[in-house]
Parts: structure tokens; sequence; C-alpha cells
């Protein structure tokens, strides 16, 4: 879900009270496509035995940038503007969003 201004039709992320620049209250909450491509990628290195894992600013289709986790595709693997799909993953009892690759998610 994405919060989105109903006056100007822009999409916000992360939640907040007011738009952005507009200071607009009137915004609502509506589902996101869940689709994205990746803007900017990195490799977080790891003492094995932990994994390295990749780190991602993904543009979402709705317009708002944001930071993720690309998963299901080695971390060196991530390319700038690789559509990806987000998914909701629970760790250590907490929900969080991730990407996957959209060709992954195909075959999933």
């Amino acid at each position: 879900m994405l919060q989105r201004s109903a006056s100007s039709g822009r999409s916000i992320f992360y939640p907040r009270v007011a738009e952005p620049g507009t200071g607009a209250t009137d915004l609502e909450w509506v589902e996101a496509s869940g689709l994205a491509t990746v803007y900017s990628t990195t490799t977080q290195r790891s003492r094995p035995p932990k994994p390295d894992v990749n780190v991602a600013l993904v543009d979402l289709d709705e317009g708002p940038r944001m930071l993720a986790r690309i998963d299901g595709i080695a971390p060196d693997a991530v390319t700038i503007g690789m559509r990806v799909r987000a998914e909701i993953v629970t760790e250590d009892d907490m929900p969080m969003v991730v990407f996957r690759p959209l060709a992954d998610v195909a075959k999933a």
C-alpha cells in the first residue's frame, strides 16, 4: 500500500501526514502494483558464514523511490534497470518488503 494525494495524484513513500512540497493533507491509501525498476545497486559483503546481500534503490512504478533488498538472485547479478516485483517476507518475526527479479517471479 502507498499513500497518494487525491488532489495531485502523486504517490508518496514513506507514510506522512502531508504531501511533501504542497502540504496537501488529502492523502489516501491505495494498492501499489508491486512493480519497480532497480535504480542503483551495491553488494554488502559479509564475513562467512553469513551470506553477502544486495542493497538497492528501486523506483516504484507509482513514482516513489525506496531502499530495498533484491532476493532470488546472486547479489552481484542485480543490475541497474532490472525489473522487479515486491514480495512481503518475514524475518525475525517481522514482515518486510523485498523485491525479486520479474523473471524469477514468473518461474515461482
